[in-house]
């Protein structure tokens, strides 16, 4: 496929599913799940032969999720299972996580130095810029597989190729999600060996706004920003330093949608840190993020309902950047930086330049050829373009949905796409 190649999704409100996909509902329907706090921590506790989750606080959190899962009536049988086993798989990641820093309470004197974090809007170039910085060796990064299950198991060793089994199993997941929903890779390819968020990390506290992201929880979105995010914060650094002391090097580069939202919280897990807001025409970041989404939800939901998706998702991303804007100046201008998409695209290289002289890191001849070497092997689009189409996929008129942004456009120096 070339890279060039534009791909419309021409069935988003009336989905026309494959055979795998069909069956994949029809077995789901035969295989109820529980979602409930004892059912989610009995099976933890089984699967890991554990059962210290440390301090108890996560519980009430833990339970919101649940009810807030178990209310969303639309959410098909896949979505039920997926949902299941993130929560599951979350609860065994803190159980394990437990267990290491009880073997090894050193872990908490590991330091974690001036990390650099993205901060920005879903589809704004985070996930590029991440990767590209994350290229440069020098740097300590998350790549998907190991966000996905960040402790190792107790006596699980590499294969003959050397291998982590956590990998195998990544790259199982990912070609069986590719042959269930082949466009995804298009629009937010997650492959094992990309750099991914630590927003997995901060699951293991059961306190992320992640579960917006494959459930429909008001519930849970409500409870979560009227909560003081600080203490989930801290939680995730502290498995960032496990996973420093499990492996370095002690420099992180970091990035998270979420902490647009929670800038107060992060500088204080954070205090050095140079922090890099990504900042994209709002118009063009929901119409990727709800087209993704909605083409997911042929699977995850029992009905596809594209302009709901719409509502609730320009009303998030309204949240997040009046967020932002509250608190864009909590974070000292030594330690900041505003990058516009535009100027991004036009120069990626150059914008990382920008961001290495802020964080007093020299862009040295490796560096560079190792930036230059993930370029190459990752061009824009490589898996071919989605078409997006606001107006006849979801009702939506890009103008009018815009004059709704003014305020971040007033702050922010942003160019309007299309």
């Amino acid at each position: 496929m070339s890279g060039a190649e534009e791909i419309r999704i021409h069935d988003l409100l009336e989905p026309e599913l494959t055979p795998i996909q069909q069956a994949a509902r029809e077995a789901a329907e035969q295989m109820p799940v529980e979602i409930s706090e004892q059912a989610v921590l009995s099976e933890a506790r089984e699967r890991t032969g554990l059962s210290d989750f440390g301090a108890d606080d996560f519980r009430e959190r833990l339970r919101l999720w649940c009810q807030a899962v178990n209310e969303d009536a639309g959410l098909g049988a896949v979505g039920r299972i997926g949902v299941h086993r993130d929560i599951v798989r979350y609860a065994a990641n803190r159980l394990r996580f437990e267990d290491l820093l009880h073997r090894h309470p050193e872990i908490l004197d590991v330091r974690i130095q001036r990390p650099i974090i993205i901060c920005g809007l879903p589809r704004s170039g985070t996930t590029h810029l991440l990767n590209l910085v994350a290229a440069d060796t020098r740097l300590r990064s998350l790549q998907y597989w190991e966000s996905l299950e960040p402790i190792p198991v107790p006596g699980e060793e590499p294969g003959e190729d050397g291998v982590d089994p956590r990998l195998v199993r990544s790259r199982e997941s990912y070609a069986q999600q590719d042959m269930m929903m082949p466009l995804l890779k298009n629009m937010h390819d997650m492959a094992p060996e990309h750099v991914h968020e630590e927003i997995e990390l901060m699951c293991l506290d059961f306190s992320s706004y992640e579960l917006e992201w494959i459930a429909t929880v008001p519930r849970w979105r409500d409870y979560y920003l009227a909560q003081d995010q600080t203490d989930s914060y801290a939680y995730m650094k502290k498995v960032l330093q496990a996973l420093q002391w499990l492996r370095g090097p002690d420099r992180w580069i970091l990035k998270s949608p979420q902490h647009m939202e929670q800038l107060g919280p992060l500088l204080t897990t954070f205090p050095d840190a140079t922090i890099v807001l990504t900042h994209r025409d709002p118009v063009s970041v929901i119409a990727s993020a709800i087209t993704m989404l909605s083409y997911g939800d042929r699977i995850r939901r029992k009905q596809v309902d594209p302009p709901a998706v719409a509502t609730y998702w320009i009303d998030r991303v309204e949240k997040l950047l009046r967020a932002c804007v509250r608190d864009r100046d909590l974070l000292p201008a030594r330690q900041s930086i505003d990058v516009l998409f535009h100027e991004f695209m036009a120069d990626d290289i150059a914008i990382v330049e920008r961001i290495y002289a802020l964080a007093g890191l020299e862009m040295t001849k490796a560096a560079r050829g190792q930036l230059d070497a993930y370029m190459k092997a990752n061009p824009r689009g490589k898996h071919g373009r989605i078409a997006y189409d606001l107006k006849a996929d979801f009702g939506v008129e890009p103008g009018a949905l815009r004059g709704r942004f003014d305020f971040y456009f007033d702050r922010f120096p942003i160019r309007a796409e299309g």
